[in-house]
C-alpha cells in the first residue's frame, strides 16, 4: 500500500504522456509519446534538460517533486506562463493536460527561443518553487525530526535523524497556514513566534494507511503546551502502548495491557543503583557497552540506566557487591514530581504503580464521579471544549449537570523505552489524535555528539527502518 501510494502518480504521469501527441508533434519529437521510457526522456529534452534528471524519477517522494517541476517547465515551453494554466498543470495535469491537447491549438516556443527572464528573476522562480514543494512533502508526507533526549534509549538515540511519515496515520491540514517555511514554532537565531494565528483551520485529517497500532513509535505534539496552536506545540517521541479502549496498568514497573504483560522492547532501560567494593568502574568498560547515562553519587555509589543485557554485563563485574533496580513502591507518592492526573495524594500513583487507567475511545460514554471526573476533566474542557463546573457533589457540563460523557475523540497512552528516564503519558496524560503528526519510519543519518569527527557518524544506523509495533514482536 506504501509502495502504491508512492509510485502511483509516477505511473498515472507516464500513462498521460502517452496521450501528449499533439505536444510532442509540435515539439517536432511526433511519435515518441507512444514509446514507453523514451517519452519520459524525451519531455527532458523538450525542456531542454539533460535526460540524466530522468534518474530522479525512480527516487521515491524525490520523483513527486520532479513530476511537479516538469510539468510547470512543459508548460512553459509552450506559452502557458500565466499563474491559472501552472496551477491547473500541477494540481490537475491528469486531466488539464490530456484536454489541452486535444482541443487547444498549442503553440510551441521552445525553452532557448523564448524570452528569457532576468538570473534574478530565474533564481526566484527556482527558490518558490523549491519552498513551495518541500512544504508540501513536509506538511502532507514527510517531514524530518532530530531526536533530542534519551527518552526512546536504546531503541533511538540522541543524535538519530529520522523521517517521520505523515501518510500513516493521514496528514493533518495545518490548523495554522500561515507560518515561515521550515520553522515549526519559532523563528531561527532571533526566537519569535514563526506563525500567526489570523488564519486558524480546524481539526481535519486527510485519509490514512493505517490506524497506530499499539507499541508503535509515534511522533505527536506535546499536549501540555496549550498557549500555542495543536499544530505549533513541541514535537515529542514516545512508544504507543495504549489505544483507544486499552485498560493500563503499572505494577512494579511493569507494563499490563488489558490484563496481560505488555510487550517489552528489546533495549528497554530502566534505572538501577550499583554499589562496588569502594573501587570505581572504569569509564572505558562503560563506553565498550554503550552506557553513557550514568552518574556517580558518591565513591562506589553509581545511579546508571541500563539494558537488561548491561545489567548482566554490570552485575558480572568483579568490584561490584550490589545491584538494585529502582522501584517506587506502591502507594508512595513522589512529589517532587508532577504526575496525571494533578490529586496524587487522592490516586496515590508513581511512574512504577500507575493506574488502573482506561484510554477513552471516540464515541464510548463513561459514567462520571467524583474519582474519575479527575482523570477526564483534561479532556472535557481543553481537548474537546466543554464548558465544566462544580455544584456540591453535581458535575456541570456546559451548565447542566452530567453524570456521563462521551468522547468526540480517539486517545493514546505514551510512554518512553528508557521508562525511569522519560516524561510521559503517566506526568501529562493522554494524547488526542488532533496532535498526532505521524510514523517513525527510517533514520537517514545517527550522530554521535559525543565522539570526535572520524568517529561521530553512527554508520550502522544509517538508513534502517524504525520497527514499530508488530514488527518487532
Amino acid at each position: 500500500m506504501i509502495y502504491l501510494l508512492i509510485f502511483g502518480p509516477i505511473v498515472s504521469f507516464a500513462l498521460i504522456v502517452i496521450l501528449l501527441g499533439n505536444f510532442f508533434e509540435k515539439a517536432g519529437e511526433k511519435g515518441k509519446e507512444k514509446i514507453p521510457f523514451q517519452n519520459l526522456l524525451t519531455l527532458f529534452k523538450i525542456v531542454e534538460r539533460t535526460p540524466l534528471w530522468g534518474l530522479l524519477y525512480f527516487i521515491p517522494y524525490i520523483n513527486i517533486i520532479l513530476i511537479i517541476w516538469l510539468i510547470t517547465e512543459f508548460l512553459k515551453v509552450f506559452d502557458k506562463r500565466e499563474i491559472l494554466p501552472q496551477v491547473l498543470g500541477i494540481f490537475f495535469g491528469y486531466i488539464y493536460l490530456p484536454v489541452l491537447n486535444f482541443t487547444s491549438k498549442i503553440n510551441y516556443t521552445g525553452a532557448k527561443q523564448q524570452e528569457r527572464h532576468s538570473s534574478t528573476r530565474e533564481w526566484a522562480d527556482a527558490l518558490i518553487f523549491a519552498v513551495v514543494a518541500a512544504t508540501i512533502i513536509r506538511t502532507f508526507i514527510i517531514e524530518a525530526y532530530t531526536i533530542p533526549t534519551g527518552s526512546m534509549e536504546k531503541t533511538l538515540l540522541v543524535g538519530d535523524f529520522l523521517f517521520v511519515s505523515k501518510f500513516h496515520y493521514g496528514p493533518r491540514i495545518p490548523n495554522t497556514p500561515i507560518a515561515f517555511p521550515f520553522a515549526h514554532n519559532t523563528m531561527p537565531v532571533i526566537g519569535t513566534k514563526s506563525y500567526s494565528e489570523l488564519i486558524k483551520f480546524p481539526y481535519y485529517r486527510l485519509p490514512k494507511l493505517q490506524d497506530i497500532k499499539r507499541n508503535d513509535i509515534v511522533v505527536f505534539n506535546w499536549p501540555q503546551q496549550e498557549e500555542r496552536p495543536v499544530d505549533k506545540r513541541d514535537n515529542y517521541i514516545k512508544r504507543c502502548v495504549g489505544v483507544p479502549g486499552d485498560t493500563l496498568d503499572v505494577l512494579n514497573g511493569v507494563l499490563f495491557v488489558n490484563g496481560d504483560k505488555a510487550f517489552t522492547p528489546p533495549h528497554m532501560q530502566y534505572m538501577y543503583f550499583i554499589q562496588t567494593d569502594g573501587s570505581t568502574i572504569n569509564p572505558r568498560i562503560l563506553e565498550e557497552y554503550d552506557i553513557n547515562d550514568w552518574e556517580m553519587a558518591n565513591k562506589g555509589i553509581y545511579r546508571m540506566f541500563l539494558t537488561d543485557e548491561n545489567y548482566e554485563r554490570i552485575k558480572a563485574l568483579p568490584m561490584v557487591k550490589r545491584i538494585e533496580r529502582k522501584i517506587s513502591p506502591k502507594g508512595e507518592v513522589e512529589m517532587q514530581r508532577y504526575y496525571y492526573p494533578p490529586d496524587m495524594e487522592h490516586f496515590k500513583w508513581n511512574v512504577d504503580n500507575y493506574g488502573s487507567l482506561i484510554v477513552p475511545e471516540k464515541g464510548i460514554t463513561v459514567q462520571l464521579n467524583a474519582e474519575n471526573i479527575k482523570v477526564y476533566e483534561r479532556i472535557i474542557t481543553l481537548y474537546e471544549g466543554n464548558a465544566l463546573d462544580y455544584k456540591g457533589s453535581k458535575i456541570l457540563i456546559n451548565g447542566e449537570e452530567a453524570s456521563a460523557y462521551t468522547f468526540k475523540m480517539n486517545y493514546y497512552w505514551m510512554m518512553g523505552d528508557n521508562r525511569h528516564n522519560s516524561e510521559d503519558s503517566r506526568f501529562w496524560g493522554f494524547v488526542p489524535e488532533d496532535h498526532i503528526v505521524g510514523k517513525a519510519w527510517i533514520i537517514w543519518l545517527s550522530l554521535d555528539h559525543a565522539k570526535g569527527i572520524a568517529n561521530k557518524v553512527r554508520w550502522n544506523r544509517l538508513f534502517s527502518l524504525i520497527k514499530n509495533g508488530s514488527d518487532e514482536q
